[in-house]
């Protein structure tokens, strides 16, 4: 009686060093990241009904443990639990360390929570159940700058939080099934961070139009109406992928030629003289008749009729994107104009006057060209770290949404150049202050590495088991035990690993107020289809919509 009293009242913060909670079982089996304990299920059971959220769920799978090395405290997780043969009251538990904790010799309570292992226990040494207490200082936020996202599992209480620097610093996926609720806790983390970063810089990528409801009147949105980006932006690579329509040697012998006229454009500008080493990478405005002008002159220098198809074969793909109005947010003849620093500070929102998010909505560009508008968007975001830094840091966050679309493996991948800098990126881009923020539903289609390169994980329910093997291959070792019940978690829960949070955890999502939630909920099919009346009008408004592109 006398335990189980002190096994309620540690997590008060008042109990006396003697008074610990019942033990639950004892080390059997030691290992350097794993161990065995055997389980005292008569123990186990008789806390289920414990008033305290944590001891009720002692012993269960994912549930966190403690034992005793080297006069301080060892924390592990139950990541698997069997039978023992013949022995009704007890099982076996595989659990996995988490790391260390100081015991407080006024309270028995714990402190100074740190990840990683340096002292082990030995077999026979009791293992005890965690309190809400025990949670609520190993999960508590330091001084450090961070973002509350929701509860720790089973709690209701303790909250979980994102240590902002090392999210961002380090970059960090989002990754769950279709229906999981990840557009909506991609929004909820974005937005705790604007909260707290009202001058910041992120720049989300959205592929499907969701995201402009989630943060209108906090964010700049951005789509074919506004968006106006500079044809003139693109490097060498992105006028290929546009322009190019060969295959093969054909296409060799078109970039070499599209190489060389497009330098000639761009030297036709003045700003052209002014820097010592124009290339054709340079972004410097040329005019797209002056690029077909000097394609025709070229072509009149050919002797032989059948060499000219080359030069129009660019000139009939130039001049298809001038006068095809679904390029005109980025082709438009009113783009001529040297709008960079205009283009990059409404984009990176530099300054953020209060809107510290920029949601590029690329639904409605042409399937042919979107890779390559994120390819510039994304090389426009490196390109301006490198070249700035030996100015005021300004730090931008990318995000990605449909991130295997963009840097697929190798069995999907198409050698685009949105697949090229995304990659640097992951690699490359936190030296330069760059964040990246990958979201996707199919983690086992991106490219190898990257994953691997972002320091935060944030996994969602994943139903495909090629997907959780990927994710488990990526996330550290002391995961194990969270990664196993990645199919089995409820929607708006996820597991959190990695340099963002001080150990790995199972957290219930904060609900999100409808007014901040992208569009990307399910119809009701149910009561939608009791509706009637008023189609007609439906089909005139989408039919105009639909012939007039927006």
């Amino acid at each position: 009686m006398t335990e189980q009293t002190g096994a309620r009242s540690l997590h008060d913060g008042a109990t006396p060093r003697a008074a610990t909670p019942r033990t639950i079982g004892a080390v059997v089996d030691v290992g350097g990241a794993a161990s065995q304990i055997l389980l005292n299920l008569d123990t186990v059971n008789a806390l289920t009904g414990d008033a305290d959220e944590a001891l009720a769920t002692a012993g269960q799978i994912g549930s966190q443990l403690r034992m005793r090395a080297s006069g301080g405290w060892l924390i592990a997780t139950i990541r698997a639990i069997r039978a023992v043969p013949d022995e009704e009251r007890q099982a076996i538990a595989s659990i996995d360390f988490l790391g260390e904790a100081e015991e407080d010799r006024a309270t028995g309570g714990l402190h100074g929570f740190r990840r990683g292992v340096t002292r082990y226990p030995m077999p026979g040494t009791p293992v005890y159940p965690m309190t809400t207490g025990d949670l609520r200082r190993i999960y508590a936020a330091d001084d450090r700058a961070h973002v509350e996202i929701g509860n720790v599992y089973p709690t209701s209480d303790i909250r979980a939080t994102l240590q902002v620097d090392a999210l961002l610093g380090k970059h960090f996926a989002l990754l769950g099934s279709t229906g999981t609720g990840k557009s909506t806790a991609a929004a909820l983390i974005l937005h705790r961070i604007c909260a707290q970063s009202p001058q910041g810089h992120i720049v989300m990528i959205d592929p499907h139009g969701e995201y402009a409801a989630a943060f209108e009147g906090i964010g700049a949105l951005y789509d074919v109406s506004n968006l106006q980006m500079p044809y003139w932006l693109m490097n060498f690579d992105e006028h290929c992928e546009v322009l190019l329509t060969s295959a093969g040697n054909e296409r060799q012998v078109d970039a070499d030629i599209l190489a060389k006229c497009l330098l000639a454009a761009r030297a036709k500008n003045r700003l052209a003289q002014e820097i010592g080493k124009l290339t054709v990478d340079s972004p410097i405005p040329y005019l797209l008749s002056d690029l077909t002008n000097i394609l025709q002159q070229e072509m009149g220098k050919i002797d032989r009729a059948g060499d000219t198809t080359p030069y129009l074969r660019l000139k009939a793909k130039i001049d298809e994107l001038r006068t095809d109005p679904r390029f005109a947010f980025m082709f438009s003849g009113m783009l001529v104009a040297d709008t960079m620093a205009a283009f990059l500070s409404r984009v990176f929102r530099l300054p953020s006057d209060g809107k510290p998010i920029s949601i590029i909505d690329v639904s409605g560009v042409p399937s042919e060209i979107t890779a390559v508008v994120v390819a510039v968007l994304s090389r426009m975001v490196f390109d301006f770290a490198i070249w700035s830094r030996n100015e005021p840091r300004r730090p931008i966050l990318l995000v990605c949404e449909e991130a295997h679309r963009y840097v697929p493996n190798e069995r999907n991948a198409d050698a685009s150049s949105v697949g090229r800098i995304l990659s640097r990126i992951a690699k490359e881009g936190r030296k330069y202050g760059v964040s990246l923020g990958l979201i996707t539903q199919r983690p086992s289609d991106l490219a190898e590495g990257v994953l691997s390169q972002c320091g935060t994980i944030l996994a969602m329910r994943l139903n495909n088991d090629r997907d959780q093997a990927f994710v488990r291959a990526a996330m550290p070792e002391g995961a194990r035990a969270f990664l196993d019940t990645i199919p089995a978690l409820r929607n708006r829960e996820c597991i959190v690993s990695g340099e963002g949070v001080a150990t790995p955890m199972r957290v219930r999502f904060d609900t999100l107020e409808e007014a901040q939630r992208p569009a990307s909920g399910d119809p009701r099919f149910s009561e939608l289809w009791r509706e009637t009346g008023g189609e007609d009008g439906i089909l005139e408004r989408t039919i105009r919509r639909w012939r007039a592109g927006r």
